[in-house]
């Protein structure tokens, strides 16, 4: 590895059935570039613990397909490809720019913590929070989905050949005693958020806490979604109905302002 450079990020999707080296070595390749601004060929091929040659032909076809280039030393450096790539994504507009007046509108309603959140493989990865000292603080780190409301939601949108390719294992590990334990268990856990159009985490993520989920819909498809976290205690069957209305409304809202912002955004990007 490069001196001064981050390790290989955790893979967060299923492990593929036939994996290719070379294609996954390439996209550890093009990561220095998030490091340093030019690498040369001895750098990637230390970084990648492989030989010269390889590294020579990795750079090679990156090259011809324009997502690296050489500079007048020699050294390869960002391509066209690669920087047009990355100026894309800084121009797609973030959910949390429109979610945080929406979270607190119904943060207030609700006296409980609120939460925009995505998959992100087998996790889910919290974008915006509002809560107060009554509610234990969610954590501010990607974490199982099937422990929580907010991933249940989203995993009930997907195929079943889609779920079990994500989980190919049966056992599910439990951040606490109440967490869904199996594939089985998950499975028919989904198929009742799909009836109801909404998921419940009953102590299953952190102890004392009881959240309910509903799906944002316009974002291109499944993926995001929107949670209410309450002390268990007053996580009454009344409640959480008007927890769900509440919700319902509230990603809808989010949903259209999130459209409006991505339209707006196409339209200054031509």
């Amino acid at each position: 590895m490069v001196a001064g450079s981050s390790p290989q990020p955790a893979a967060i999707g299923p492990a593929p059935r036939y994996p290719i080296e070379s294609v996954d070595n390439a996209l550890a390749l093009l990561l220095l570039f998030a490091e340093q601004p030019r690498v040369r060929l001895t750098e990637v091929s230390k970084h990648l613990g492989v030989a010269s040659s390889t590294a020579h032909r990795l750079l090679a076809m990156l090259q011809y397909r324009g997502y690296v280039q050489q500079d007048s030393t020699r050294a390869y450096e960002a391509g066209p490809v690669l920087r047009h790539i990355g100026l894309a994504a800084l121009r797609q507009p973030d959910l949390s720019d429109v979610s945080r007046p929406v979270l607190k509108r119904l943060h207030d309603q609700l006296d409980g913590a609120t939460t925009v959140g995505r998959l992100e493989g087998q996790h889910v990865v919290y974008l915006d929070q509002v809560r107060n000292a009554k509610v234990t603080p969610l954590p501010d780190r990607s974490i199982p989905a099937h422990c929580t409301s907010l991933g249940k939601m989203i995993l009930s949108q997907l195929e079943p050949d889609e779920l079990r390719s994500l989980y190919p294992q049966e056992r599910l590990d439990q951040l606490t005693p109440r967490s869904i334990a199996s594939r089985t268990a998950l499975e028919a856990e989904l198929r009742l958020a799909r009836v109801r159009g909404f998921a419940v985490s009953d102590e299953e993520l952190l102890p004392g806490v009881t959240s309910v989920a509903v799906a944002l819909p316009g974002l291109g498809g499944a993926g995001y979604g929107m949670v209410a976290a309450l002390p268990a205690r007053r996580m009454t069957p009344r409640t959480r109905g008007g927890a769900v209305r509440a919700l319902t409304g509230a990603a809808a809202e989010l949903s259209g302002a999130r459209l409006k912002l991505g339209m707006g955004a196409a339209r200054s990007g031509r």
